[in-house]
């Protein structure tokens, strides 16, 4: 029997809603902030799991890889076309870490605020 159920995954960054609208223009759906605060907005993607961007003073970005300053997690986002989301996510914003081996299944970025993702052949 679970204890629990999954609500949302918070990702803690310097500017929620531009880290938001990274999110959207990569899996799509519909943004949500509250007018009266910038600390906090969600992204609820088609389909997917409700993710949400948390406005973290002093943020210091994962270094990936690195055994000295974890990653803590990543995304992993399907995609059907390896070259054509490489391509996507480049061009809004993302910056590759492991993007060079064209044999695997799998690409390896970051976000704008720094959190590795990855593009994985479905």
């Amino acid at each position: 029997m679970a204890v629990a159920e999954l609500g949302v995954v918070v990702l803690d960054c310097p500017d929620p809603r531009a880290l938001a609208g990274f999110y959207a223009a990569v899996l799509g759906g519909t943004v949500e902030a509250d007018p009266e605060s910038a600390d906090w907005v969600t992204l609820k993607p088609p389909g997917g799991q409700t993710l949400a961007f948390q406005a973290a003073p002093g943020f210091v970005p994962p270094k990936w890889p690195s055994p000295d300053h974890s990653q803590q997690f990543h995304l992993d986002l399907d995609v059907p076309d390896l070259d054509a989301a490489e391509k996507a996510v480049l061009e809004l914003g993302a910056t590759p870490l492991d993007a060079e081996d064209r044999t695997r299944s799998f690409r390896v970025y970051a976000d704008p605020a720094g959190h590795p993702f990855c593009l994985c052949a479905c």
